[in-house]
């Protein structure tokens, strides 16, 4: 899979989650927390959207990487 097509698979995850987020406006190397309202529940969410699409689990330990949409995409990456 494509960083293209990983990009894609996260922003269709996020707003699945939060479909009131426009990904395009979101800056891939900020923190997504600081640019996007989601609680805990959602980040969860958000994580098992990510495993459904991708077919990546993340676990636990893991979560305090996935700070943007940048390390996002590189943690998917990474485990492809």
């Amino acid at each position: 899979m494509t960083r293209d097509e990983i990009r894609t698979q996260i922003s269709g995850a996020l707003t699945s989650i939060a479909p009131e987020i426009d990904p395009a406006s979101l800056t891939p190397s900020a923190p997504l927390r600081d640019q996007v309202d989601l609680d805990s529940m959602d980040f969860l969410r958000f994580v098992v959207e990510l495993h459904t699409r991708l077919g990546v689990a993340v676990p636990e330990a893991d979560y305090a990487k996935l700070t943007s949409l940048d390390a996002i995409a590189d943690y998917v990456a990474g485990r492809q």
